[in-house]
């Protein structure tokens, strides 16, 4: 039987959130050519399929978008 812990209305909408922040970077990174955004936006798309707890998918989206944010050239 599959586990559904890890499918919460908060964890979905962390998901959507980060994910589409995620989508913008990739988006904008490989139509600039620069590989920080389109590394960190694979990152930010990717991994909320591998977090289930709602404190760590908002912790690591949270500081993958300020990595994005100042991590810039």
């Amino acid at each position: 039987m599959l586990s559904t812990a890890g499918f919460t209305f908060t964890n979905l909408i962390a998901g959507f959130i980060f994910s589409g922040i995620g989508l913008v970077a990739f988006v904008y990174g490989k139509k600039e050519g620069s590989f920080k955004p389109l590394s960190i936006g694979i990152a930010l798309m990717a991994y909320p399929y591998f977090l289930t707890s709602t404190f760590w998918l908002y912790a690591v989206g949270i500081g993958l978008c300020l990595l994005l944010y100042f991590w810039r050239d």
